[in-house]
């Protein structure tokens, strides 16, 4: 699916890879709204290296020139790629990407970000404050912004996966939701007879069920999907809306742990949060618990919408990044800045 085509000079790239597929988008650098937009349906892989750099190139080289098309003055300035995965599975990117796009594209200037600081990006910019992103799984950024003698930092919380965090995710709503329904199943304690009939409306007979889940390599996808049905029992099953209220803990607790800290550590200041991410298109049934656990856990926060999604904070990354204006802090596995080649005869110079 495309969009939009480029006409004038000082262009930015910006990345979003994920579950879903690959989405790119072009921009000028001085105002990182997308002026055109190709999305591919299909995943970047990963293999022994991590994420497979050449196939995220078989995507990303021909939905650029077809974004740039035959336009001549300017060049590709800046681009930012954000990532799931990027912090532990990102080794052959940087290692692949800073040659190959600037060999491609003429790029001088590259941004390598996990997805979780594209999402920071995307929701609050360029200012210190926290994000939880929330989908399948959960992840919590914070950041504080840097001085010319002291260097800004990122803390993360969670976002260890289903099996060993995510807390309070889609992937952990949807576990704790069957579960309750199985209580039911077997007339034990903290049943849900609710979420029982959502499970046979969506799975079949709750007796089938592991043999339906366990052998699947998309496990947390299977039980995130359930998720919306634990939101849908919530208004009339307590247990249902106990599960949602324990995930708002959890959230609040994530964002507690990553609240920027002054640089001059002088305790606890004001700061922005904001949310992101599919899970909380749930709508009240999870946000009413949420900020009230948020005024719990961080009393001087302020929960504000979230300005845009990843992809519009890789668009600003790249856009920072070609203008001198980054401020958000580089870290060899969040938001990597890779030293570039000199281009030599670019094949596209957009």
């Amino acid at each position: 699916m495309t969009s939009g085509a480029a006409h004038a000079s000082g262009w930015v790239l910006g990345v979003d890879s994920g579950g879903s597929g690959l989405r790119i988008a072009l921009a000028r650098a001085a105002d990182p709204r997308p002026v055109g937009t190709v999305v591919t349906r299909e995943p970047v892989r990963s293999g022994p290296s991590g994420i497979d750099a050449r196939h995220l190139l078989s995507q990303l080289l021909p939905a650029a020139r077809e974004l740039t098309g035959s336009a001549s003055e300017g060049r590709i300035a800046a681009v930012a790629v954000g990532a799931a995965g990027m912090a532990t599975l990102g080794d052959d990117l940087r290692a692949t990407l800073p040659g190959a796009l600037a060999a491609a594209l003429g790029v001088r200037r590259l941004a390598l970000a996990a997805d979780a600081v594209t999402a920071y990006a995307g929701a609050l910019g360029q200012r210190p404050g926290a994000v939880v992103a929330a989908g399948t799984g959960l992840i919590a950024l914070g950041a504080t912004l840097g001085t010319p003698d002291r260097p800004g930092t990122w803390r993360r919380a969670d976002g260890w996966g289903h099996l060993l965090g995510d807390c309070g995710g889609g992937a952990w709503i949807g576990r704790a939701g069957l579960e309750a329904a199985l209580r039911a199943f077997d007339g034990r304690h903290r049943g849900s007879p609710a979420l029982l009939t959502g499970l046979e409306e969506v799975f079949g007979p709750a007796p089938e069920l592991p043999g339906l889940l366990y052998p699947r390599t998309d496990r947390a996808a299977v039980l995130a999907s359930f998720a919306p049905e634990v939101g849908r029992c919530a208004a009339e099953d307590p247990v249902a809306a106990g599960i949602l209220r324990e995930a708002a803990h959890c959230i609040a607790e994530t964002a507690a742990a990553v609240r920027p800290r002054p640089l001059d550590d002088g305790g606890d200041a004001p700061f922005d949060v904001a949310l992101t991410g599919g899970l909380f298109g749930m709508g009240e049934p999870l946000l009413g618990p949420v900020r009230d656990a948020l005024a719990r856990h961080l009393p001087y926060a302020r929960l504000v919408p979230a300005a845009g999604d990843p992809l519009d904070g890789a668009l600003r990354i790249a856009g920072a990044l070609a203008t001198g204006a980054l401020l958000l802090p580089a870290d060899p596995r969040l938001l990597h800045l890779p030293a570039m080649p000199e281009p030599e005869s670019p094949e596209s110079t957009a």
